[in-house]
């Protein structure tokens, strides 16, 4: 059987899809030879910090209790800061998420009295919850410890505010906050370009500010990373992109030195930081899975590339568009009403190679102001690196596709889900 017709014998996709699906693919020849040298630059840099370090056999073994003396922990952190051209890093699977690796960079930064700036508007949905913006008083926000919040938002084009920046900056400020991906948000990540520019900007104004990024969705899409471009701390997530879909948990902070030490403090306690935390074997997933991200990271973007050029000849709207330059993996549809949306995440859901047979439907999460529908058959729950579809259920209705181990399997996601919006009469295609 050609692999054309197991998209209709199998799956039930149109032939008419099928079709469209091949002429979409040889629109995106060029962008995917991009991708392609992008992944291969990063595969070298891993590769060199392993070796560097020399990365053996024996530290992928586990230790127990307080995890005192972890030369696998050790050796592990010191190739995360090495690929990253950070200072130093802290990896650890006891770090429970993207926005937990976050908030150990806040709290570990910040002081009663001090500020938070952050210079791309309102940072992604969970942590309203931390800074203080949104919840309950007495939970132990940023706001409940005495430190301020301001905000200036990009301006329309998404490029930084800097006259607003420079009026924002006081003596109170003590850490400026950019967010690379676009969260829930309309409007393209910031490259690193971008920010080596804001960092640039941000210290002629007050040298002594700390710059910290939200690197989460962005690692190794470009060929640097916002430590490289002079960010003081950055952050993200284990089952997000440098897990490389083998790590099945955990968090990871790199930057100075001074700082990461600080948040380690946090992180434990005052006194022990980064010298207890047991690996309990996990090891060895998360030296595998760091060496296989360049490249899982690039058949997703060659994923999200498909998805953007297709749904764009299908008449949506989409962000970025398919050969625009990429700093994250994070591939937004605008469809306009709550029925689309929701069909296109089932459809992907219906896609999975686990838990197929699962119907996503919108409800309450935690973290979010409104109901959030999440489609994902993924090998480790929640991971971001492997296929999945979200959207909150608001105007203007729009999908976020990120992910994808293989890029077979993001192509043929989408496809069901284009398929999914035609059998509910939400797309008619044409011949």
């Amino acid at each position: 059987m050609k692999n054309t017709e197991i998209y209709h014998e199998a799956f039930n996709i149109n032939s008419k899809l099928v079709k469209l699906s091949q002429d979409i693919e040889e629109k995106c020849r060029d962008v995917f030879e991009r991708i392609k040298n992008i992944s291969a630059y990063n595969q070298s840099k891993v590769i060199r910090a392993m070796q560097e370090y020399g990365v053996s056999e024996s530290h992928f073994v586990g230790s127990t209790g307080y995890g005192y003396n972890d030369r696998g922990r050790e050796v592990l952190e010191k190739v995360y800061a090495a690929a990253f051209g950070a200072e130093d890093a802290l990896v650890r699977h006891q770090i429970t998420c993207g926005t937990h690796a976050l908030a150990l960079c806040l709290y570990g930064i910040l002081r009663p009295g001090d500020e938070l700036l952050s210079i791309t508007g309102k940072p992604y949905d969970t942590l309203d919850e931390v800074i203080g913006i949104r919840g309950s008083s007495g939970t132990g926000s940023l706001k409940d410890y005495g430190v301020t919040y301001r905000q200036v938002d990009l301006l329309e084009n998404g490029e930084f505010d800097f006259e607003k920046i420079e009026e924002s900056i006081n003596d109170r400020t003590k850490l400026v906050f950019l967010q690379r991906s676009r969260g829930y948000s309309w409007r393209s990540p910031v490259t690193v370009e971008r920010i080596a520019h804001a960092v640039k900007f941000v210290k002629r104004i007050k040298p002594d500010v700390a710059v910290m990024v939200d690197n989460c969705y962005g690692e190794f899409v470009e060929d640097r990373e916002p430590a490289d471009a002079g960010t003081d701390i950055m952050a993200g997530s284990l089952i997000k992109n440098p897990g490389g879909g083998i790590a099945l948990s955990g968090g990871y902070i790199a930057g100075r030195k001074d700082l990461v030490e600080l948040i380690s403090y946090r992180m434990t306690v005052p006194g022990l930081g980064r010298e207890v935390g047991a690996t309990l074997g996990q090891n060895r997933t998360m030296f595998e899975g760091f060496f296989l991200a360049p490249h899982i990271v690039s058949e997703s973007l060659k994923g999200a590339v498909f998805a953007s050029a297709l749904m764009e000849s299908l008449g949506y709207d989409t962000c970025p568009a398919y050969n625009e330059l990429r700093s994250d993996i994070i591939q937004a549809i605008r469809f306009g009403n709550p029925d689309a949306v929701i069909a296109f995440c089932q459809g992907i859901q219906k896609g999975s190679p686990v838990d197929s047979f699962v119907t996503p439907v919108p409800s309450e999460m935690p973290g979010y102001d409104s109901q959030v529908i999440m489609a994902a058959g993924a090998f480790v729950q929640g991971s971001s690196i492997e296929l999945s579809a979200d959207a909150p259920i608001r105007p203007p209705y729009i999908a976020y596709l990120q992910g994808g181990l293989v890029y077979e399997h993001v192509k043929l996601g989408v496809l069901c889900a284009v398929q999914e919006l035609e059998n509910r009469g939400l797309l008619v295609l044409n011949d």
